[in-house]
């Protein structure tokens, strides 16, 4: 992979973690505090609507999208392992995929997945609400905290 292009995919990387973690600790420090604050079934039926509408094609660019950078800058690291900021490319590869796109596979969307599944004004949405609110946003600090120090190597790996 040529310098210029690497330094290009490392800048998209870097701004597409930024804007991943931003969106992330937007939810961590207002949304789910906020929906937590109304009663479950408002809650529940604006997580659910909220869970519809973030799959669009300007998110799925900015998650996929740098999920695939991630990827490719790992393995130019691991190829250029000699190279300056090496190791900070793989290190910022793997926060993302890890941190960022693994968590959320594993924990967030099958959380999203049974709350979409309940009633809001039943007994069992209700009782499934507590854990969300819980549960998830724990899961979306990781992410947050995950997607930010990738945007900082890929910055680092810059320098």
């Amino acid at each position: 992979m040529s310098a210029p292009l690497l330094f290009a995919l490392t800048v998209f990387a870097a701004l597409g973690a930024a804007l991943i973690a931003g969106l992330f600790f937007a939810f961590s420090v207002s949304v789910m505090t906020a929906l937590g604050r109304l009663p479950p079934a408002a809650g529940i039926s604006a997580m659910q609507s909220i869970n519809v509408a973030i799959l669009n094609p300007v998110f799925f660019a900015a998650f996929f999208g740098t999920a695939a950078a991630s990827a490719i800058l790992a393995i130019a690291a691991i190829i250029r392992w000699d190279a300056s900021g090496a190791a900070y490319l793989l290190a910022g590869g793997l926060l993302y995929l890890v941190g960022g796109l693994l968590v959320t596979i594993v924990f967030n969307v099958p959380m999203n997945k049974a709350l979409a599944a309940v009633g809001p004004d039943s007994v069992e949405g209700a009782t499934l609400w507590r854990r969300y609110l819980s549960n998830w946003t724990a899961w979306n600090h990781a992410r947050t905290v995950a997607c930010l120090a990738a945007a900082a190597s890929f910055l680092i790996a810059l320098r």
